[in-house]
């Protein structure tokens, strides 16, 4: 069975830098997913620049197939050895996941990579191996659906040295911590953002070095199918409902025009649903055998917003999570966020004259920018998104 990797990442910049000496880079590949983390030695500038050389010559060479020999010759000549400290001026973690659920994990100078399963923390059977001067760690073993893995630098085990916590966090309690995390059902992405924020509390708002956490979730794959907006020919309304219904997994229909058009087509009803009101968003609708029926633009647009606060960005640490309120977009950006692993949108191009002047051209239309950002926030948050238009 295919597996899906969802990941992401987010970092803490060390206090008074401008740019952070840790690098991520993630790829995804028609029979895998390839993420490299890489810290460079020190901070600031000339660390930033080390690191994301590394991440792309690494990430560059596995994409290619390369062996670890390859990969590590070539990031040992390519890169510079510090002459007083005698260290690689950067450490990293590879980590490849296969379609079909294999994993290879290397490391090298970088703290072990936590690895849950069913909630616990299990360590994979490790060998060393010697390259060029380099011991590097190596694992291969099978994951399966519900399987995490978080990549740390090690500002992250140190968190809090010589402050709140005289030796640092260490490897053992980050651990437990995520373990308790994963008792409680959370999104991959509010689980990074709980822990590097534990982190940024115990350097006590001003990091000593820079912190890097990649999560890693192993998903099923669950494909959404989501219409949208009336196709500009009417001749072409048949041929969208009939695409919907015969997608694999979850099926949405987003505005009141697209419901008329399927309930038609599948000579259902609509049955609105008035028992979870929210001011800011209308209610939702029935009709058999769709999913989730609801409002267009507002809730839409809600829905981005929803989504906008779960972007990752460097070191910004204002974080809310979604909601699980029954409201149309609370229930479509956890639908969005927590099962789907692809989405499908089937966009309509007519133009709603309450949303747009039909004067102006289709490109600046409400429905089609609304729904062009909601497919961008998805790509970043690790989703597969493709778009096709009536």
């Amino acid at each position: 069975m295919k597996v899906f990797v969802e990941s992401a990442y987010q970092n803490l910049k060390k206090a008074g830098e401008e740019l952070c000496g840790d690098n991520v880079e993630i790829i995804k590949t028609p029979d895998s997913t390839i993420i490299v983390l890489a810290d460079g030695l020190g901070s600031g500038v000339k660390a930033n620049i080390l690191s994301t050389m590394t991440v792309k010559i690494a990430s560059t060479m596995m994409k290619n197939n390369m062996n670890v020999e390859e990969v590590v010759k070539t990031m040992i000549q390519t890169l510079p050895v510090c002459r007083i400290r005698r260290l690689a001026y950067s450490t990293f973690t590879i980590l490849k996941v296969s379609n079909k659920g294999d994993a290879h994990l290397i490391e090298f100078d970088n703290p072990q990579t936590f690895y849950l399963k069913k909630g616990k923390l299990v360590k994979p059977e490790v060998c060393f191996r010697d390259i060029e001067g380099r011991r590097l760690r190596e694992s291969r073993f099978a994951i399966a659906e519900g399987d995490q893995l978080y990549i740390v630098s090690d500002g992250v085990v140190h968190a809090g040295v010589g402050g709140i916590l005289n030796l640092g966090w260490k490897w053992e309690n980050v651990g437990h911590y995520l373990e308790r995390l994963s008792k409680k059902p959370r999104s991959i992405y509010e689980k990074i953002r709980l822990l590097i924020t534990a982190c940024a509390h115990l350097y006590a708002q001003k990091p000593g070095d820079d912190a890097t956490v990649v999560g890693v979730e192993i998903k099923s794959p669950c494909i959404i199918t989501l219409f949208t907006g009336p196709p500009r020919d009417r001749s072409m309304d048949t041929r969208v409902v009939k695409k919907l219904v015969s997608s694999e997994g979850k099926k949405v229909v987003c505005g009141g025009t697209a419901a008329n058009i399927v309930a038609r087509e599948l000579k259902q009803e609509i049955l609105t649903d008035l028992e979870f009101i929210d001011p800011r968003v209308p209610p939702t609708g029935k009709i058999k055998g769709i999913d989730l029926v609801t409002e267009g633009v507002l809730t839409l647009n809600r829905t981005v917003e929803l989504l906008r606060n779960l972007e990752l960005k460097d070191s910004n640490l204002v974080f809310k999570t979604i909601s699980n309120n029954k409201d149309g977009a609370s229930l479509l950006a956890n639908l969005l966020l927590n099962q789907g692993t692809h989405l499908k949108l089937l966009v309509g191009r007519a133009v709603n004259p309450a949303h747009q002047n039909p004067n102006l051209p289709e490109a600046l239309s409400l429905k089609l920018k609304i729904v062009k950002e909601m497919a961008e926030l998805l790509e970043k948050l690790g989703k597969e998104v493709t778009v096709e238009y009536f």
